[in-house]
């Protein structure tokens, strides 16, 4: 963790008091060039006990240093031994042909080799795509200087938050946790940065969620792929790596083996009823982030008013955005009404004032909805009411629409909540009520029109959605099977588009700002910066 410090102290932070680490493709390379060196071999003798010649993967400590370190290779020379780290890549184009990270980290290891009886002057980095030697001598300047970032990291490793990003630095495109840190983000909302955002955010992965349907069947694991069988015969085959989450409706079996596997990969299993609903969520050890939960309920128990406030705006505008863009009779009093209802939720003095706001505009805004579909819409059940929605159970098909959409987006920012570090059932809206999501009902309030709405417009006028895949009993209107997995492939095609992200102006898909969104209320949440912002599309 000496070299990560040395390079960029908020990253040690990140990956070694927080835990928190992120592969990318030079991580992941690193590891394979590392392949032969993490396995040990040779034998390391004590300079007492007979000379090393040679001996990899040698793993030292030092109570008195309070250094821990494990050596690629350690070479016997003539009057002592010398440390030898396996590099990625080719030596940098500078005098001393490495950076400074990488000999603060040679010079550790070879602090601790001088601590176990060894003489120790010089080391080699090794460059495996060059396979080029450079050489590292252990002067007074280098042990000076790593002994005294060695006093930093230990002054900084106390701390309860880390410290602030980088800025505008070339070292963030390529760091692997970037899209933890966000550090253009958190600059430019901390009033750090004048500079515009740059788009450091790694790609949307290729993973996907897996959706498993088909009752009876049971999911498990073979040979690297998720494979989805019935009475022992493989029906769906899908890679591993291929899968970001595992949603399991109804009666769906899913073995042990491919629990611990996803587990291992940090992939979560959701499991909802066969209708719909959100059940549980299952996945690895939870996140050990333990001050972002600490501040939450710090937070939430101060009453976490001006988050609210944030939400509720971004939900209002959302809407009206949503209503002006696609209702054929524009109602400009009713937009006129929206606009005045977002800015009073922005300085509401109190949660009760704050609900009664929200309330009063998705009565204007449901009110509205049926103007957004194609007049020919001719569907099962009752027509849209205009008193706006109805559920458990609904009694149209848009209401039945809306429901399944709302529970898929919460599902996904109950993980996105998970995995950032929050606990997903204390909110700052929401009230805490036993079983309900409070935080990832919150998080899901600006992106309900965005993603939830939008994609039920989409099916609807698209015709993607038919009579037949509804069924009605007793008033009430559920989705048939087919009807889900066209639900479900819509809200994923919405989720994939890109869209231009208002506060930083790069383009992200929807997928992404969902987990942006809950980064950015973490950093307000631990104080790096001064509010939340929610995502308000223009």
């Amino acid at each position: 963790m000496v070299n990560e410090f040395s390079y960029c102290p908020r990253l040690f932070f990140l990956e070694w008091v927080q835990a928190r680490f992120e592969d990318n493709p030079d991580t992941v390379e690193g590891r394979y060039q590392h392949r032969a060196v993490d396995r040990e071999a040779g034998r390391a003798p004590l300079p007492d006990d007979g000379d090393l010649a040679s001996a990899r993967s040698v793993m030292l400590s030092s109570t008195r240093l309070g250094l821990v370190a494990r050596v690629d290779l350690i070479e016997g020379i003539e009057g002592g031994v010398r440390p030898v780290d396996t590099k990625r890549g080719s030596p940098p184009d500078t005098p001393e042909r490495s950076w400074e990270p990488e000999r603060v980290q040679l010079c550790v290891q070879a602090l601790l080799l001088r601590e176990a009886g060894y003489q120790c002057t010089e080391g080699v980095l090794y460059f495996a795509e060059a396979r080029r030697r450079v050489a590292v001598v252990f002067d007074d300047e280098l042990v000076a200087r790593t002994e005294g970032l060695l006093g930093e990291l230990r002054e900084i490793a106390g701390r309860d938050l880390p410290p602030p990003p980088l800025v505008d630095s070339p070292k963030c495109p390529r760091c692997s946790l970037v899209g933890i840190c966000l550090p253009d983000e958190t600059n430019t909302l901390a009033a750090r940065s004048d500079r515009p955002p740059r788009r450091l955010l790694p790609r949307d992965p290729q993973a996907r969620p897996m959706y498993v349907t088909d009752q009876g069947t049971t999911v498990g694991h073979r040979e690297g792929r998720v494979e989805v069988s019935r009475h022992g015969e493989a029906v769906q085959s899908v890679r591993m790596i291929d899968v970001s989450q595992l949603n399991i409706l109804g009666n769906v079996q899913v073995t042990s083996q491919l629990m611990r596997q996803l587990f291992s990969r940090e992939v979560p299993v959701l499991w909802f009823s066969y209708g719909g609903w959100f059940q549980g969520i299952a996945e690895g050890l939870p996140s050990k982030h333990v001050e972002l939960r600490r501040r939450q309920v710090s937070t939430a128990h101060q009453g976490g008013l001006s988050i609210a406030r944030a939400m509720v705006e971004g939900k209002i505008r959302n809407s009206r955005t949503l209503l002006r863009r696609n209702s054929r009779v524009r109602d400009d009093s009713v937009l006129a009404s929206l606009k005045s209802l977002a800015e009073q939720a922005a300085t509401c003095s109190s949660t009760s004032s704050l609900l009664g706001l929200e309330g009063t505009a998705a009565r204007l805004y449901f009110g509205g909805l049926p103007s957004m579909f194609r007049e020919e819409l001719r569907l099962p059940g009752a027509a849209f009411s205009f008193e706006g929605r109805n559920r458990r159970p609904p009694l149209d098909p848009v209401n039945c629409l809306l429901s399944y959409t709302y529970g898929l987006l919460v599902k996904d920012l109950t993980a996105v909540a998970l995995s950032v570090g929050f606990d997903p059932y204390l909110g700052f809206y929401h009230r805490p009520r036993f079983g309900r999501p409070a935080l990832a009902l919150d998080l899901a309030e600006e992106f309900r029109p965005l993603v939830a709405e939008s994609t039920v417009l989409s099916l609807v006028n698209n015709g993607e959605v038919r009579a037949s895949h509804f069924v009605v009993r007793a008033g009430g209107v559920t989705l048939t099977a087919e009807g889900r997995k066209s639900v479900i492939g819509g809200y994923e095609r919405r989720l994939d588009t890109e869209v231009r992200h208002p506060t930083f102006g790069y383009k992200v898909t929807y997928r992404r700002v969902l987990e942006v969104q809950a980064r950015v209320l973490g950093a307000h949440v631990l104080g790096e910066i001064p509010d939340y912002v929610p995502f308000m599309t223009r």
